[in-house]
């Protein structure tokens, strides 16, 4: 199950020969980020239902081809989120030169939870929640080097994170209206 869509995005394997009028680099210019369209991108043709298409070129964040690179919806039915090599990133179609990247650096995991009108992010240390209003929490830190979901029950996201200090992986628990958790290498 996944979010309505007001828009389709299809991925090009190399940028179109006539570009569209529209044209989006995602992130814009961050100090220290100068060299990530380097490393590569996600190229994606938007065709929201309003408004015309658009070319988005989403800065891959890895080279590492475990890292997620995807399109996915959001609970607004006019945003969309991609993630190019871990790096995440949320535009809202009808307006696509407003974009979010996601402070997960990398993201290793997207879910779309429908039932909790959620889009999770999973990263190393800590998961971000995206609501219908934007940012909708992001958890204190879980873990010391990795993060293993399990599963989504009940309102919450129950998984592993790595302890550094016993040198195992500790279970949490996490409510996803709050972004609180028990447990976890990192305990509230």
């Amino acid at each position: 199950m996944s979010f309505a869509r007001e828009w389709r995005a299809e991925v090009l394997d190399r940028a179109p020969l006539i570009a569209p009028a529209r044209q989006f680099v995602y992130p814009r210019q961050v100090a220290g980020e100068e060299e990530t369209l380097a490393r590569g991108a996600l190229l994606l043709m938007v065709r929201p239902a309003l408004g015309g298409e658009f070319l988005a070129t989403c800065a891959r964040g890895f080279a590492d081809p475990r890292m997620p690179t995807g399109v996915f919806g959001c609970p607004k039915a006019q945003e969309m989120c991609a993630v190019a090599g871990g790096y995440g990133y949320v535009a809202d179609t009808r307006a696509p030169e407003s974009c979010v990247q996601i402070p997960l650096r990398p993201v290793i995991e997207v879910r779309e939870l429908v039932d909790q009108d959620l889009v999770v992010f999973v990263g190393v240390h800590s998961v971000v929640a995206w609501g219908r209003e934007g940012l909708a929490w992001e958890s204190a830190r879980l873990s010391w080097e990795g993060i293993r979901v399990n599963e989504v029950s009940g309102g919450e996201l129950r998984g592993f994170g790595w302890n550094l200090q016993t040198d195992r992986e500790v279970e949490f628990a996490l409510d996803l209206q709050t972004g609180r958790h028990r447990g976890g290498a990192f305990p509230g």
